[in-house]
């Protein structure tokens, strides 16, 4: 039986030839764009990155791309696809390992290419969000002078991460998630494919269906989970992969999230929102997905106890105490059986009834203060306790609410241009009804009604 992960490919860049025991998403990578699984709207004919593949001279395409996307959509398969363009050179930089001096030695390297023997260089930049503001900085001369077609690749978002000089000066392509039809199909050409597992195995529907589930839109992780699935059939004797096989491969899939980058903003926000839409479930998802990939639960907390009060508020005002003891408890107990507390309080949140009338009062009050509005403190609700106070009529015709019927003094409280502004309308859901019940009474007495 052949070695499946022995495999050299002749035709590989080359940085890959000769490369022992290469991964399978190494040797699977496509050559051409039209090899390429997925991104249909960035390759159609005259696309902008089909002409910087095809351009040739260097001069038909963009002076510099920036291809944003999540992990395995094909980013780098992209970048080395534009390497394989007839006359160009080809280098490749890490921004977690190049320095200012190396971008600056690629640069002069380049320009003298094109002085003196008329060859252009594709500067392949992998993870730029990580290069300081200095290192994307030397960039600048070779991009603006096209001493190099800088093909840039990034997880995160290019507005949050690329300087803006450089941001101006580039395309900015967005690569979407495969879609499970994509991976699928690209799981099985890998099966067959003389370069892949070249039909030494045969995997069961059910574990395809598995192994794409796991990879989640990753081309890399599902062909990643493919060689490893393979790799414990082999071991067993047989040449079928199974589910039991590819679950023996992968303890879980990997959370796609960070920390740091747009995903970290995007699952905060789609879980604030789908505990304001009191979708529990989704809510649980959002929180767990967070937990998952090592949020800091003291964040995820706050963001409770700012829902508690944003959306619920008055509509049960126990939710916000069960926020504020799940963040106290978290801080006790720690991690994992803080997602416990965690999970109660989302479930509280995400299943009260909602308000938001709290919020709406508070700016609505905030944007009339902001306006200018609201004249000086009515004489008689003004500080008498200094020296003289009184003589400047401070606290004249005060009335101690206790000591009106009902505790509930008719007097005016508000500033003369802001008597019979209402902010806060309760709404009639939940123990708000019954503070609307109670307000309007309350209201009335405070007009002597």
């Amino acid at each position: 039986m052949a070695d499946l992960f022995s495999r050299d490919d002749d035709d590989a860049p080359a940085g890959e030839r000769g490369i022992t025991r290469a991964p399978l998403a190494v040797r699977m990578r496509p050559r051409t764009l039209d090899d390429v699984v997925g991104q249909g709207h960035l390759l159609a004919p005259g696309s902008p990155l089909r002409r910087l593949v095809e351009g040739g001279d260097g001069r038909a395409g963009p002076a510099s791309v920036v291809l944003w996307g999540p992990p395995g959509t094909g980013k780098t398969t992209l970048a080395h696809v534009v390497s394989r363009a007839t006359g160009r050179r080809f280098v490749e930089l890490s921004a977690i390992t190049a320095g200012v001096k190396d971008v600056r030695r690629v640069m002069e390297e380049a320009r003298d290419a094109r002085d003196l023997y008329d060859r252009h260089t594709v500067l392949f930049l992998d993870e730029i969000h990580r290069f300081t503001k200095a290192q994307q900085d030397a960039l600048l001369p070779g991009v603006e002078n096209r001493w190099v077609v800088l093909v840039a690749a990034t997880t995160e978002n290019p507005s949050f991460s690329v300087i803006s000089p450089l941001l101006s000066r580039s395309l900015v392509l967005t690569l979407r998630p495969l879609s499970q039809d994509d991976v699928a199909g690209l799981l099985e050409r890998a099966v067959t494919d003389e370069r892949g597992l070249a039909g030494e195995v045969r995997v069961e529907p059910a574990a395809l269906e598995h192994l794409v589930r796991l990879a989640g839109g990753d081309a890399r992780r599902g062909l990643t989970a493919l060689e490893a699935a393979a790799g414990v059939a082999l071991s067993e004797g047989t040449d079928v992969v199974t589910v039991e096989h590819a679950e023996r491969a992968l303890d879980a899939a990997v959370v796609r999230y960070d920390r740091e980058g747009d995903q970290h903003y995007d699952v905060a926000s789609a879980f604030i929102k789908s505990m304001r839409g009191s979708d529990v479930d989704a809510a649980l998802h959002y929180l767990a997905r967070m937990l998952e990939a090592g949020e800091d639960p003291r964040f995820v907390a706050r963001r409770i106890i700012i829902a508690a009060s944003e959306e619920v508020a008055m509509a049960d005002p126990s939710a916000l105490q069960t926020a504020v003891a799940a963040a106290q408890a978290v801080q006790l107990i720690g991690m994992p059986e803080g997602r416990l507390v965690l999970a109660q309080a989302v479930v509280h949140v995400a299943t009260a009834p909602k308000s938001n009338a709290v919020s709406s009062a508070v700016a609505a009050a905030t944007a009339d203060v902001r306006a200018g509005r609201g004249g000086p403190v009515p004489v008689h609700l003004r500080d008498a306790h200094y020296p003289g106070a009184r003589q400047l009529g401070h606290g004249k015709g005060y009335v101690y609410a206790h000591d009106a019927p009902h505790a509930v003094a008719a007097q005016q409280y508000a500033p003369d241009d802001l008597v019979g502004r209402v902010y806060y309308e309760p709404s009639e859901r939940g123990f708000e009804a019954n503070v609307r019940t109670r307000l309007e009474r309350l209201r009335a007495l405070l007009r002597g009604e």
